[in-house]
């Protein structure tokens, strides 16, 4: 089969387009023939190892020390399965599908077995492949980052790095509890931002939000570039910070925080499960959230994909579209 091949820590060039024998699942997994991928910023932080030093070494260990243990990169995918193991019991040959790839990665390829256990849901009548593709990091990061955050309908919350794919779903979902949002990124995301849904929209680079006064009852910092000190001061009573690219030194001021402030920092990072992909997709049948894409690209243009995404001008999503050749 057909894959985008990792052999090499570094820049996009260094991915390369080639054959790899196709995986032969086990009696407990499917076998999906993909059809769309994402590039991700983590999968871009992957490929280069731009990886936070608290957890640089167990990471570093797993992926590979000198060179990327994983041939193939990618979180997450859509497609249609082409085969069941003798144990499976959920799903069909021919059932269409989406789902997070896990960590071991593998999207940008042809084909990719999962254990029916893992984080797979069935793609919304209201989506095609690519549009699905789109679910498995960003709505579920979404989801759970508002879930941590309390929101609640009427309330006032911000998300700093809102034009990418998480913060785009989770924009979306914020408006369908009813609350207020405000939205932080580059000047170029701002107008798509106030399409999906964004009551205030603010260009990072014109306005810091920690500055003017505005209160909220919770801020999610998808990005991690928000002032630690002066978002708590942006907080309402018993207002939540979100850190969602949590570091070490942020981490220790939020556990010393929440020992003597009302106002809490959380830095949990999202558990993928059928539950949250359910909940999804009942909100996208609901015609209450969508996939936000921005570019689509061939599999062989994957290395194309990657520079565009890490230079931060990515609105939503960028797709992978995977040829169906053999």
């Amino acid at each position: 089969m057909k894959a985008i091949v990792w052999t090499k820590y570094g820049p996009p060039d260094l991915l390369e387009y080639a054959d790899v024998p196709k995986p032969v699942p086990k009696n407990n997994e499917i076998l999906i023939k993909i059809k769309a991928a994402t590039v991700t910023a983590g999968d871009c932080e992957l490929r280069r190892f731009d990886i936070a030093p608290w957890i640089w070494l167990p990471v570093r260990l797993y992926m590979g020390i000198l060179k990327p243990r994983i041939r193939v990169l990618g979180q997450e995918f859509s497609g249609e399965i082409e085969y069941v193991g003798k144990n499976v019991t959920q799903f069909n040959k021919g059932d269409k599908i989406f789902a997070s790839a896990g960590m071991g990665m593998g999207a940008y390829a042809q084909y990719k077995c999962l254990p029916e256990t893992n984080a797979i849901g069935f793609i919304p009548n209201n989506m095609n492949f690519e549009e699905a593709a789109t679910i498995a990091t960003g709505g579920i990061n979404g989801l759970h980052f508002l879930r941590k955050a309390n929101v609640e309908k009427g309330h006032n919350i911000l998300i700093n790095g809102a034009g990418g794919s998480i913060g785009t779903y989770a924009l979306q979902i914020a408006k369908s509890l009813g609350a207020q949002v405000t939205c932080v990124d580059r000047a170029n995301k701002l107008e798509m931002l106030s399409t999906i849904g964004a009551d205030y929209v603010i260009d990072y680079k014109n306005e810091d939000f920690t500055k003017n006064d505005k209160k909220y009852d919770a801020i999610i910092d998808v990005v991690g570039t928000s002032s630690f000190k002066r978002s708590l001061k942006s907080l309402n009573k018993n207002g939540r910070y979100i850190l969602g690219n949590p570091r070490f030194w942020g981490m220790m001021k939020g556990i010393l925080n929440n020992l003597k402030s009302n106002k809490k920092v959380i830095f949990q990072l999202a558990n993928e499960s059928k539950k949250d992909l359910a909940y999804l997709t009942n909100l996208i049948e609901a015609g209450k959230i969508k996939s936000i894409i921005d570019k689509r690209f061939s599999l062989e243009q994957v290395p194309d994909a990657h520079k565009y995404v890490e230079a931060g001008y990515k609105k939503g999503n960028v797709v992978i579209s995977i040829p169906q050749d053999h």
